[in-house]
């Protein structure tokens, strides 16, 4: 296993900054509000060759039992619970306060050995607070700028006494799904291609960890669920509307199945999101939702698919994610079957353009139906990615045309001749045809959902792509 590295301090002292700057990459939310990051979160950090797993943290903050802000110094404690070192940053421009004092006495009786880190360190503004840091006790403090990338290298040398012989390489996968671009093909390329009954080859990561994003309007209990899936509590959760404030990633297995399953902020509507921190925590969700494979839905069952839950499911559909509606707190409900008739027709009116999306009612606090909500997704995730042969496709398309056959444009017929799935996740279609311009958009809602009922695809997302065959006499 690789080197595992807590990184912890006071509020707004650069843990963050230094998370993103090790990992490579923007992942943690960073501003200057105190308090940002309240869960932990795990990243593969890297540092030239030396490669180690960081965990960003809530930061340590004295705070009463039973607010937020003990719950969030609970998952700090828990993270140096976890790690082989930690790193102590403090501000070195702003010098010690009576926190870092405080922190560092506490850290000196922790089993897990500490390294005193002076951020801010760039220029000389910084000189004081680092001379001042001996008092502490915990050795040299290494010098560095977070922001700037500078005294990395110093870093590297202070963890290297504590690095495991038998770390891995560092991951270099990359984020391509594989899929094989649409080609414009000629009458006789057709043909041909028209014969092969053998279903195309999966895409790249299809043998990787499903990417599982729950998302949800505030409250409504996806951080419970997350809790609840894993039986651990992974996540902040609580009473207070919009305690997830990063997307916080965790890998899992269910059913011997690789997932990674991913915590976002609660989403409300654009106009009611008034601080710029919240503004980060939607477009984190958003850019979770991108990135994932399935996603499940959560929402309140006492307000089933209002406004913002079709906005979401709309977001979702159009980037082109297997979607699974969990309708929570299912044991609060009177009426069950009204509530069901409720949500049907709201999803049969509001998203037409994706039928029989999978619904799985449930209760995360107390765990009921989650391995129905489950195997819901692995099946989901098992349609979003099926693939047809092109010859079963084209037999298809030819009894499609005989039932009703393309209308009449400015006089002629339009004429369909072939059509083949390029891509899977999710399943795409090219159809070829000599005027693919003036095809009418029902006509191609008429075939959409003929893939979707001949194929077994219900509930997730179908592009069909119209493409013009090439005239083989047009020399232009």
């Amino acid at each position: 296993m690789a080197l595992t590295v807590a990184i912890l301090g006071r509020p707004n002292v650069g843990k963050s900054t230094l998370f993103n700057r090790l990992i490579g990459r923007s992942l943690a939310l960073v501003d200057d509000t105190p308090g940002v990051t309240r869960d932990r979160r795990y990243g593969k950090a890297r540092i030239g060759s030396f490669s180690f797993t960081a965990i960003d943290t809530a930061g340590l903050e004295d705070a009463e039992e039973g607010t937020l802000a003990f719950r969030m110094r609970g998952q700090t404690e828990r993270a140096l619970a976890e790690a082989d070192v930690a790193l102590l940053i403090y501000d070195a421009r702003a010098g010690l306060t009576q926190m870092d004092r405080q922190f560092a006495e506490e850290l000196r009786k922790s089993p897990t050995p500490v390294i005193l880190v002076a951020n801010k360190c760039e220029g000389r503004k910084g000189d004081a607070g680092l001379y001042e840091a001996f008092e502490l006790g915990l050795g040299d403090p290494v010098p560095l700028s977070a922001a700037h990338g500078q005294g990395m290298a110093d870093l590297v040398e202070a963890l290297l006494p504590y690095e495991r012989p038998d770390a891995p390489p560092p991951s270099t996968a990359g984020d391509d799904d594989g899929g094989i671009d649409p080609l414009e093909l000629d009458e006789e390329e057709l043909a041909r291609l028209a014969e092969d009954d053998t279903v195309p080859a999966p895409d790249a990561l299809a043998a990787g960890p499903i990417q599982l994003a729950i998302i949800g309007r505030p409250n409504a209990g996806k951080s419970t669920l997350v809790n609840a899936l894993l039986h651990d509590d992974r996540v902040l959760t609580g009473p207070e509307p919009g305690v997830t404030r990063d997307s916080i990633s965790v890998d899992w297995s269910y059913k011997d199945r690789a997932i990674r399953l991913v915590d976002t902020a609660g989403m409300r509507r654009r106009s009611r999101v008034q601080n710029k921190v919240e503004r980060l925590s939607v477009s984190d969700a958003l850019n979770s939702v991108r990135l994932s494979q399935v996603v499940v839905l959560v929402m309140d069952a006492e307000s089933i698919l209002d406004k913002q839950d079709l906005t979401i499911a709309r977001h979702v559909v159009e980037e082109g994610r297997a979607l699974v509606v969990a309708v929570n707190k299912w044991d609060t409900v009177a009426d069950h079957k009204a509530v069901i008739r409720r949500l049907k027709d709201r999803l049969e009116t509001s998203l037409a353009q994706v039928r029989d999306v999978a619904t799985v009612t449930i209760s995360a606090l107390r765990g009921q139906r989650l391995t129905l909500l489950m195997d819901t997704v692995l099946e989901t995730y098992d349609i979003w990615n099926k693939r047809v042969s092109t010859a079963r496709l084209n037999r298809w398309l030819y009894a499609m045309m005989e039932s009703h056959p393309p209308p009449m444009v400015s006089g002629r017929r339009l004429k369909l001749r072939y059509i083949t799935q390029v891509k899977a996740r999710p399943p795409t279609f090219a159809l070829w045809s000599t005027r693919p311009d003036e095809l009418p958009d029902a006509y191609s809602r008429y075939l959409v959902n003929g893939l979707r009922d001949a194929f077994d695809m219900p509930g997730v997302p179908i592009r069909l792509l119209l493409r013009k065959i090439k005239n083989p006499y047009d020399k232009g």
